[in-house]
């Protein structure tokens, strides 16, 4: 298999983290993200995923599969030991929320190709795209820090094992960190969370690298 990443990228994080957890090794293609000149931009990785983003995973068979729901989703159906999703349905439908919460709620709103919209519409400086992008990740991260508050059972999200949604808080948190929130101070139960995955190497190792 191959995998089309970025680093950077809290999305490639994900698959990253989901691939260490089923101890599977892909070869992975860099794709840089940000500026004009990003690779992502040019038609040669459009020809590939028209979408322009990254993850992207080319199956042995072939076939091209992105967005990083879809794409864990696949390695879990495909490779089920450990599993990524609590067995009793209303863990997954939880479990699946969260990741959810997280993927459209928060990350949809942040990406570099909205950044640079925003920064185009008359009156928006750098301080406002700051501003957008904090609002969005305060708001989102709250939201679940209060359905955890009210759920949550286990040490992780869903119980004693990480599954789908703890891959998706893990790089989202990371990024707020570097934001300059008080991750502690503002979602005590996201925070105690992330401080047990940073001990899972498949997390700490997969961990998304700060943009320099």
């Amino acid at each position: 298999m191959k995998l089309y990443a970025n680093e950077v990228s809290s999305a490639t994080s994900r698959v990253r983290i989901a691939l260490a957890i089923k101890g599977l090794a892909v070869d992975i293609q860099p794709v840089t993200i940000f500026g004009d000149a990003a690779e992502s931009r040019q038609a040669a990785y459009r020809a590939i995923n028209p979408q322009g983003l990254v993850p992207a995973l080319e199956t042995d068979t072939g076939e091209l599969i992105t967005q990083s729901l879809a794409i864990i989703e696949y390695l879990d159906e495909r490779f089920r030991a450990p599993p990524l999703l609590p067995a009793d349905p209303e863990d997954r439908a939880f479990a699946r929320a969260i990741a959810l919460a997280i993927a459209s709620e928060i990350h949809a709103l942040l990406p570099p190709r909205v950044a640079a919209r925003l920064s185009q519409i008359p009156g928006m400086d750098a301080d406002g795209v700051a501003a957008w992008v904090r609002h969005w990740v305060d708001v989102g991260l709250s939201a679940v820090e209060d359905r955890l508050a009210a759920r949550r059972t286990g040490p992780y999200v869903v119980g004693n094992l990480p599954t789908i949604a703890d891959i998706y808080l893990f790089p989202q948190v990371i990024s707020a960190a570097r934001m300059g929130f008080d991750v502690p101070q503002r979602w005590p139960n996201i925070a105690e969370i992330v401080a047990r995955l940073h001990d899972i190497p498949a997390f700490a190792q997969n961990a998304p690298a700060p943009r320099t």
